[in-house]
């Protein structure tokens, strides 16, 4: 029961902003906050967290332990957390290819077959498959990757095989076999790169998705191909292309030893340059795995040794800055020097932007001409690299398949969660919420520092009405300082308080906090002045008022807000904590964690009983932290999100579990209260609490 108090207008205005702020019904959109954040990008302190960040991954400390004896399962531990990265592990079905030619080319000295074959069944790959005229013995192959060149003859799709044609030409007409697939992005079948690059897709990262996974399994698929034809060397498989072939002659170099010797054009520098130099800003998602085991980019190119590698580049590459790409050079050829294999790497820098170069091509060809046909690093390359033919004429399909699966491979590739069968009994349930949290520590919040202890500042309280307002600054994770404000009665010490709400606040809710803040205790302003103050006034008399308020505004949220940013900058500022193995969503949770730990530190507040209260997106963090935090008296939501495919998102989450699933984990740790429109999403979750005889521990509530 509400009990009625007598409290002095200010107090009665103060207590109905918070019952505004924990009222139900959704929370609008966010409005802009008025304190705009300076123009540099990243902001403060975001760009200071990145640098930190990139610091510690970047540690060169995992090349001191290697030596050619251990060097064999150091690698294969590290190739199997590649493959995982990538979303292949386990291994996909290699199911049959069923390659089809659809015909050939003729040209100068070679043969063009126009085909195609299916890695997955369904996953449509067209391909030209360069051949000298005569084959008189086994070739040795190249495949050659293609970089983001959209070949179109007006509105009909050529495929970027046909942009990237010289290198098929010129490897056939010098004794090679050249395997040219189109990359799902540019493919005469049109598939996607660009997920949180453009379309807003971050349930890519939550299901463990890139697609530089697809594009992986597209090549390894392919050296399959090779191993069937006739005029190949099986043992002799070469590889290379630039730019985004690059990065994936890295990926398949790296998981497959059957290439034997690579070159990768443009594809590799190092995480500084992305995250903070704001390479980031230039790539689509092709060219990054799902950070997991949060690496820097010098583990993948080590993923080579001892085989031949020769990093190309050129001198003023935008995207591919030239520090980083000798960085990466200097610590590989530091791990070929350990095992005693430094000639099998070499560093070639031409001159000039991010383009397709002959300087690059004629480096590339001397390279593998050395190790796959005995060739001497003096050799000429005498003849460049043309384009020989219409694009028309390299097209593969007549009419795209009608079960084709490129357009939807997001939604396959990487096996999806399915809700799993409740327990039999009671007994059977510890079994499955210890999986779930392990694979959350591991793979989902494995960005989270040790169990370091929050730092706390007191800041000077503000006494006005008979409320007193103290903000707590809590250093929650360098260089994040991040304000707790609790509000309470002024003649009220804090064990003198009925319970404390601690309330996450999302952006609209925060700009609420902040007009009644600033309105009530600065400069002298109106009593209740600011939106919706007639509506507090009314409702004050509802709230108990011997209950103490604390709110507090994770990273991203309130005084460190993204809103004044473009969506643009948004959308790679996000992407920049995907690339170091977290979200921002990830790190809002460990803030809540340890705001509440300070909140708690503080004295007389420590044994207070605790609800923690929250809605929409920010709700759902307040969910996950609520399951590392003992002794919440209750956990109060509202309009949740239904899956992380809308939200929040955090690496790898649905490889392993969902929102409904998360919800009945709280509810055994914590009583929860859900107020919600829709209960049909969280029947698994009132399943589960009914099957384990704790159903009082979960209230689904839906607001009248």
């Amino acid at each position: 029961m509400i009990k009625k108090t007598a409290e002095s207008p200010g107090l009665r205005a103060g207590l109905l902003f918070v019952l505004l702020l924990l009222g139900g019904g959704a929370l609008p959109v966010a409005a802009q906050g008025p304190e705009k954040l300076p123009p540099d990008f990243p902001p403060p302190p975001f760009d200071q967290y990145f640098k930190h960040r990139v610091t510690e991954l970047s540690d060169p400390g995992w090349l001191e332990e290697i030596n050619p004896d251990n060097w064999p399962e150091k690698h294969a531990a590290m190739r199997r957390e590649l493959q995982g990265m990538l979303g292949l592990d386990p291994w996909p079905e290699r199911t049959p290819l069923k390659p089809v030619i659809t015909g050939k080319v003729q040209g100068e000295g070679y043969t063009v077959e126009k085909l195609f074959f299916e890695p997955m069944p369904g996953l449509y790959i067209g391909a030209n498959l360069y051949l000298p005229v005569e084959v008189q013995t086994p070739l040795p192959a190249i495949l050659y990757m293609c970089g983001h060149s959209n070949v179109t003859d007006g509105e009909v799709r050529i495929g970027n095989k046909a942009g990237y044609q010289h290198h098929g030409a010129w490897f056939a007409r010098h004794g090679y076999a050249c395997l040219i697939p189109d990359t799902i992005q540019w493919g005469e079948i049109p598939g996607e790169h660009h997920g949180t690059y453009r379309l807003g897709r971050w349930w890519w990262a939550a299901r463990g998705f890139t697609p530089a996974g697809v594009e992986a399994w597209v090549g390894i698929r392919a050296l399959d191909y090779l191993e069937t034809r006739p005029e190949v060397d099986r043992t002799r498989f070469g590889m290379t292309g630039r730019s985004g072939g690059g990065a994936y002659s890295w990926w398949v170099g790296a998981l497959d030893d059957r290439v034997k010797v690579a070159v990768p054009v443009a594809g590799i520098t190092m995480l500084h340059d992305h995250v903070v130099e704001g390479a980031i800003e230039g790539h689509c998602d092709c060219m990054y795995m799902v950070n997991t085991k949060r690496w820097d980019f010098d583990r993948v190119a080590g993923l080579m040794a001892p085989r031949p590698l020769l990093i190309s580049n050129t001198d003023s590459d935008e995207i591919f800055p030239l520090t980083g790409v000798m960085e990466v050079f200097n610590r590989t050829r530091r791990l070929y020097r350990k095992l005693g294999v430094e000639a099998n790497i070499g560093i070639h820098i031409a001159e000039g932007p991010h383009k397709d170069t002959q300087p690059l091509n004629a480096g590339a060809f001397n390279w593998l001409n050395r190790f796959l046909k005995g060739g001497d690093r003096m050799d000429l390359i005498d003849e460049p690299a043309r384009r020989r033919h219409e694009p028309r004429e390299l097209k593969v399909f007549a009419t795209i398949p009608a079960d084709e699966k490129v357009t939807t491979v997001d939604e396959f590739f990487v096996p999806a969660f399915s809700s799993p069968p409740l327990p039999g009994s009671a007994a059977d349930w510890p079994g499955q919420r210890n999986a779930w949290m392990k694979a959350l520590r591991e793979e989902v919040f494995g960005a989270w520092p040790g169990e370091a202890k929050p730092t706390v500042t007191m800041q000077p309280e503000q006494v006005r009405d008979g409320l007193r307002l103290t903000r707590v600054d809590v250093t929650t994770q360098h260089p994040f300082v991040l304000p707790v404000w609790i509000l309470q009665r002024a003649d009220l010490k804090p064990e003198q308080v009925r319970g404390m709400t601690f309330q996450v606040l999302n952006e609209a809710a925060w700009e609420k906090f902040h007009q009644w803040e600033a309105g009530h205790f600065r400069a002298g302003a109106e009593e209740g002045a600011g939106d919706g103050a007639a509506f507090l006034r009314d409702q004050a008399a509802r709230l108990d008022s011997s209950q103490g308020m604390a709110f507090f505004c994770p990273r991203g949220v309130g005084p460190t807000s993204l809103a004044a940013l473009s969506k643009v900058k948004q959308t790679h500022l996000l992407r920049r904590f995907l690339l170091l193995g977290e979200s921002l969503e990830s790190g809002q949770v460990w803030d809540i964690r340890q705001a509440v730990e300070a909140l708690r530190s503080l004295p007389g507040w420590s044994h207070q009983p605790l609800s923690l209260r929250s809605g929409q997106v920010v709700g759902a963090n307040a969910l996950y932290a609520s399951l590392y935090l003992e002794g919440i008296s209750r956990l109060e939501l509202q309009d949740l999100p239904v899956s992380h495919r809308a939200g929040p998102t955090y690496l790898n989450v649905l490889r392993y579990l969902d929102l409904p699933q998360a919800l009945a984990m709280a509810a055994e740790h914590t009583p929860v209260t859900l107020s919600t429109g829709d209960t049909t999403p969280w029947r698994y979750a009132q399943a589960l609490t009914l099957a384990l005889g704790m159903e009082d521990r979960l209230q689904i509530l839906r607001p009248e």
